[in-house]
């Protein structure tokens, strides 16, 4: 079956750095388009960044724009995401995604796979 566990989140004061990393299984990882998705206490789903199944594409909300960077290597069967630069407003579980067509997709609902999440939490 399919599986993404990810994994590198924690506590980090303002102005730091995380990575990410998300591990694939029981897919065609190549072919999947990816996307880091975030939910906040008592807030939605929110799309984070995505990257297309060649990484040739990739797509960032404005919130994290010039801070975060999603990447991934194929032959790893992974999905990063380098988030730099944290913000208290960053704090969240972050969730990794998987989407069949491959192409960059930003609902929630384009996604089929889903990882468990880690939490991230941002201090002051």
């Amino acid at each position: 079956q399919v599986q993404l566990v990810e994994s590198g989140g924690g506590l980090v004061q303002a102005g730091g750095s995380l990575r990410l990393s998300c591990a694939a299984s029981g897919l065609t990882f190549s072919t999947y388009g990816m996307g880091w998705f975030r939910q906040a206490a008592g807030k939605e789903r929110e799309l984070v960044t995505a990257i297309g199944w060649s990484g040739g594409r990739t797509y960032y909300a404005n919130s994290v724009k010039d801070r975060f960077t999603i990447s991934r290597d194929d032959a790893k069967n992974t999905v990063y995401l380098q988030m730099n630069n944290l913000k208290p407003e960053d704090t969240a579980v972050y969730y990794c995604a998987a989407d069949k067509y491959g192409d960059v997709r930003v609902g929630v609902g384009d996604y089929e796979y889903w990882g468990q999440g880690t939490q991230v939490t941002v201090s002051s």
